[in-house]
């Protein structure tokens, strides 16, 4: 862990119910400390998706019963180091905030609107719950000294793909 205050960071999406979430329950745990993150959402579903709660605690042994889906109008004000977005509607719609944080964009299909069997749609959810996994993994290897490097996190969102996904440039 760095010795400085820890980094704060939100990740956004829509709905705030599935990536998002994901996302902040993953970076907290891998960052151990090391980052303050919370997610919201610009037009938050008011519900956080079920399977993210269960694919948190099946696969990574995470407790997200606490999730909930917010606004990223609770966080007006607030000056972050870094801004992920997760979905290219909140990257289009992300609004400027205080203080010049680094914004990346992590694209991941929606799992939530996912089709088929609850299997599948589980599958669904493990499988973007991996993506946004190693890009944590990657983001939490740069060193305090490297995090603010743009186009080092930047590209941590366009690593990865899901099998059968066309490669996608961000």
């Amino acid at each position: 862990m760095s010795s400085k205050a820890p980094y704060k960071v939100l990740i956004l999406c829509t709905g705030n119910s599935a990536r998002s979430v994901l996302g902040e329950y993953l970076l907290r745990a891998k960052g151990r400390g090391r980052f303050e993150v919370v997610s919201a959402g610009s037009h938050p579903t008011g519900r956080v998706n079920p399977l993210a709660v269960r694919v948190l605690r099946e696969k990574y042994n995470l407790d997200a019963s606490d999730a909930r889906s917010k606004s990223w109008d609770e966080f007006k004000g607030v000056k972050f180091d870094f801004v992920i977005t997760v979905c290219d509607n909140a990257r289009e719609a992300c609004p400027v905030w205080p203080g010049q944080p680094l914004i990346a964009h992590w694209g991941s299909p929606d799992p939530a609107a996912a089709e088929g069997s609850e299997d599948e749609k589980y599958r669904c959810f493990v499988n973007v719950a991996s993506q946004i996994a190693r890009r944590v993994e990657l983001f939490c290897a740069f060193p305090d000294d490297r995090l603010f490097d743009a186009v080092a996190v930047r590209s941590v969102g366009e690593q990865f793909q899901l099998p059968g996904e066309a490669a996608k440039k961000t």
